[in-house]
């Protein structure tokens, strides 16, 4: 069993994960070279991938939130403070700022001013309009989200191994397979918001 080399080296001889795999020959090193910075990309493509689907899933959840908290979007709904029984619309960009807009004033010559059938005594309120400070469980969003990371782990891990043994040409190729992995899907991040 030979020896690790506890500096910076361009030999072969290093053992890659497993004792079955010690790339000797040059080729068999570019070979284990190509693999990591196959390893590298993949890695950043899985980060850009859990970055899009973290903000599906934020605006699925959001749609989900409002949905059970009885917000209707652009539809007349009941008062929910249970004093009046004036009917309001709800409008989406009120859902967001929780304040009360008033878009129609009472029609003063209204024989019933809290009539149903009064049209022109609607106002334009938000509903249940509360901002949560985190997301509910939804299993259907977490669960996927904590295998993509434990994924993402799993290959970071594998790299930071491979940078363990001290072969200058692995920790090389890993860092240029992560910058190209930056360049090729760092935008699919910047895109989804993050």
């Amino acid at each position: 069993m030979s020896m690790m080399i506890p500096y910076l080296h361009f030999t072969g001889g290093d053992y890659l994960f497993f004792d079955v795999w010690q790339p000797k020959s040059p080729g068999a090193l570019a070979g284990a070279c190509v693999g990591l910075i196959v390893l590298a990309l993949f890695e950043r493509w899985l980060a850009a991938t859990r970055v899009m689907f973290a903000s599906y899933w934020e605006q699925r959840a959001a749609a989900l939130t409002a949905a059970r908290d009885q917000v209707v979007v652009n539809r007349k709904v009941a008062n929910t403070d249970g004093l009046t029984d004036k009917h309001y619309l709800v409008k989406p960009d009120t859902y967001e700022t929780g304040r009360r807009v008033s878009t129609s004033s009472p029609n003063p010559n209204s024989p019933n001013p809290n009539s149903r059938s009064n049209s022109r005594d609607r106002r334009t309120v938000a509903v249940n309009a509360r901002k949560r400070t985190v997301a509910p469980f939804i299993a259907a969003h977490d669960i996927p989200r904590g295998i993509l990371f434990a994924l993402q782990m799993l290959v970071m891990y594998t790299l930071m191994l491979a940078v363990m043994t001290f072969q200058a040409a692995y920790i090389i190729v890993i860092v240029l397979g992560l910058g190209l992995g930056e360049v090729f899907f760092g935008r699919v991040a910047s895109a989804a918001g993050h």
